[in-house]
């Protein structure tokens, strides 16, 4: 491992599948841990079977969704419902700081690797569970999927508009929050032992990952008893909606101005200099119309044309940027945002690269994911000193 990366003497076990564990041990081996991904013999990590992929055609090694997560580490497969599976990764738990879980709370210590078990192996072991709910609760065994804890978490309530039910933003948003709230998870518990010698049990709960982004909601109920929820169109047009240009959306935000009369000038609309806009509290009434005019003036121009042009001016725009936009955008080009890896038997795939810069310990991309069970041989001849014979003995029983 190199010696300019953050994490080079982190060494993690990835016992994880999908999205939230997958992610958090991701932004570890991103920048240097030594991590160890632990799939299952046959099938592996079930993100395998999911798109996108190369022309549509699904292939174990080619998911994008796989491809991304599990950049930088290396894989193996150990069956832990084996007995010598569980003993094979007591073992491997010995060398290892972090062990990282997303399995439904229990079934770690059904196999005979709860904390307890593995705080003997390794007193010093930082273990993370990510779980939709917590390892503790009334909900703790509760199933659910994106959707659902977007709702439990309670921002849903907050997303879509005034008039309609609560919305459900795309992709996956609830295992990428979990993730990043069990990187930090972590990350504390290894600075904790590097500093008493001590390990312990992080418990990381998706539903409370979101319910923390709401603070501001949760103390305005704790202050006030003041249920805020989603706000209606036509409040005063700037800042309430998003409004269509000629080829997409942008968001216009006054920002910190409060000189009307700037902005009726930037906006070069005569009819916002009547009484009934230049007041603030008239303008909520008239909002309507104000959202109007607006959209008038909007949807006849680009929308980098508005966002440039009121940036200049010193007003926070912003616009909707398609997965297009992304990739061309001036900004995340010139951070260079995006990196390209292999794709195995395809060529070369564009991800998101760094998610916070380092000037002295960078992010990199080393290795590419690997294919399942690609690092058997090395990982177990490494750790446990294990022979090629022995190797092949487990894997004709189904352990690896």
């Amino acid at each position: 491992m190199a010696a300019d990366t953050a994490l080079s003497d982190v060494k993690v076990l990835d016992l994880t599948h999908y999205v939230a564990g997958p992610y958090c041990t991701k932004l570890l081996a991103d920048y240097g841990a030594d991590v160890i991904k632990v799939e299952r013999p046959g099938s592996g990590d079930g993100a395998r079977t999911m798109g996108p992929f190369p022309d549509d055609i699904p292939h174990p090694d080619r998911s994008g969704m796989f491809l991304y997560l599990n950049t930088n580490k290396r894989g193996i497969t150990l069956d832990l419902k084996t007995a010598s599976g569980v003993k094979i990764l007591k073992e491997l738990v010995k060398d290892a700081n972090i062990l990282v879980e997303n399995f439904s709370p229990g079934v770690m210590e059904r196999l005979g690797l709860g904390y307890e078990t593995l705080e003997e192996v390794n007193p010093g072991l930082t273990m993370v569970s990510i779980s939709n709910f917590g390892q503790t609760g009334p909900y703790k065994d509760f199933k659910a999927s994106d959707i659902v804890l977007y709702g439990m978490g309670g921002v849903m309530y907050l997303s879509g508009a005034y008039e309609r039910e609560p919305l459900h933003h795309g992709l996956t948003q609830a295992g990428y929050w979990g993730g990043e709230m069990g990187a930090l998870a972590a990350m504390t518990g290894l600075y904790y032992q590097r500093e008493t010698g001590t390990g312990q049990h992080a418990d990381v709960s998706i539903q409370e990952a979101f319910a923390e982004g709401l603070l501001i909601r949760t103390t305005n109920y704790s202050f006030l008893g003041a249920v805020l929820r989603r706000q209606p169109k036509g409040g005063g047009g700037i800042g309430e909606d998003v409004m269509p240009a000629a080829d997409g959306y942008v968001a216009p935000m006054l920002g910190g101005h409060s000189d009307w009369h700037t902005f009726a000038t930037f906006m070069d609309i005569p009819e916002l200099m009547e009484e009934r806009f230049v007041n603030a509290s008239t303008r909520v009434v008239y909002g309507q119309e104000l959202n109007d005019l607006l959209k008038a003036k909007f949807s006849a121009q680009n929308k980098a044309d508005i966002l440039y042009s009121a940036q200049e001016w010193g007003f926070p725009f912003g616009m909707a940027q398609t997965t297009e936009d992304l990739h061309n955008c001036p900004q995340l080009a010139a951070r260079e945002f995006f990196v390209d890896i292999e794709c195995p038997g395809y060529g070369m795939l564009k991800i998101p690269g760094a998610t916070f810069k380092m000037t002295e310990t960078p992010f990199s991309i080393r290795r590419q994911a690997p294919k399942l069970g690609e690092h058997n041989q090395e990982v177990y001849g490494e750790k446990l000193g294990l022979g090629l014979k022995e190797l092949v003995l487990l894997r004709e029983r189904g352990v690896i």
